[in-house]
């Protein structure tokens, strides 16, 4: 299996009450097989997810009710204290320090200066993702806050990304601290009207912003560009949205190397709300993996919508864990 470049996400999984209920319900919902995963058991069961044969993500069995029911984000790197180091510095936390997980590598778990929790994962025999930006795998992950400036001047000194503020992607690399164009983004900036409990990318001041689909391949190079939400030249104007687009280091930055991006949680939202990752699924059908997710007792919290790279939905599982899926447009 290929390594990942430094800093790409490499690898997702979900803490579940109920590990037999989440094979069910995402064994139905994206075709994925499971296997026994002891080999990156952290203490409790574990399952690996398979699409066609390969690995897309884990589910895992939470031991401590406190923990959220969330999906997780794991960035590769190449020297993980090198990394801890790093967060440190750049005023984050670690929640776990790095541990060895057998031969197949070492994990760790960090909160940014805004309390989004994130994994590092350094490849030992495992590297990650088998599959992604497919039917079925990860296509895209992105974090919302309340510290844009902190959050940004983090994730730019800790995996050294190279922003691209929304309304701006051509215009080459957004300097720390200049994030907060006030341009159209993912949309959980804007006013909750759109939905009911929680910002989401439906809700942005226009109400039809998204955000979606790219990740990277198996090098950690983007394929297929970013869909933040309102992207379109045509939205560039609308206010009250602000997102930043994220490029590897030693790329140009813009869509066509973005492997993830940063939006903002406003005031509309209640204090209480955590700033948080979102991580996306690519599907083949938007509507009806959002109709198969309510009818398998999860909620769809965003319906389906189109945004200019396709058509995406907000969905919380069975158990609660919220995810996005996206729906790449058909080509012509």
């Amino acid at each position: 299996m290929a390594a990942f470049a430094h800093s790409a996400p490499c690898w997702v999984d979900v803490q579940l009450p109920d590990l037999e209920a989440g094979k069910r319900f995402y064994g139905e919902l994206f075709g994925w097989t499971f296997r026994a995963g002891e080999e990156v058991d952290r203490g409790g069961p574990c399952a690996d997810a398979l699409s066609g044969g390969k690995l897309v993500a884990a589910l895992a069995g939470k031991q401590d009710g406190r923990m959220p029911t969330a999906w997780g984000i794991y960035f590769a790197t190449d020297d993980i204290t090198a990394t801890v180091t790093r967060i440190r510095q750049a005023g984050g936390q670690m929640i776990t320090e790095p541990v060895r997980v057998g031969g197949a590598g070492v994990l760790a778990q960090a909160a940014d200066p805004g309390g989004a929790v994130f994994g590092l994962w350094q490849a030992g025999d495992r590297s990650g993702f088998q599959k992604q930006n497919e039917p079925g795998s990860f296509c895209w992950t992105e974090v919302y806050t309340r510290q844009k400036d902190r959050v940004d001047a983090f994730y730019e000194q800790v995996f050294g990304f190279r922003g691209t503020d929304l309304g701006a992607a051509g215009t080459g690399e957004s300097g720390r601290g200049e994030s907060g164009t006030g341009e159209p983004g993912t949309g959980r900036s804007g006013t909750p009207e759109a939905g009911a409990d929680a910002p989401g990318p439906a809700r942005s001041a226009t109400g039809e912003s998204g955000t979606g689909e790219s990740g990277t391949s198996e090098s950690g190079t983007s394929e297929s560009g970013p869909v933040a939400s309102g992207m379109s030249g045509s939205d560039a104007d609308v206010p009250g949205v602000d997102f930043r687009m994220w490029s590897p280091a030693g790329t140009e930055p813009g869509p066509d190397t973005a492997i993830g991006g940063r939006s903002v949680i406003t005031d509309v939202f209640p204090a209480e709300m955590p700033s948080y990752f979102l991580n996306y699924f690519a599907v083949a059908d938007c509507d009806a993996t959002a109709e198969t997710g309510a009818h398998l007792g999860g909620r769809v919290s965003v319906p389906p919508f189109d945004i200019p790279y396709g058509r995406m939905a907000v969905l919380h599982d069975n158990q609660g864990a919220e995810f996005a899926v996206l729906q790449p447009p058909v080509s012509r």
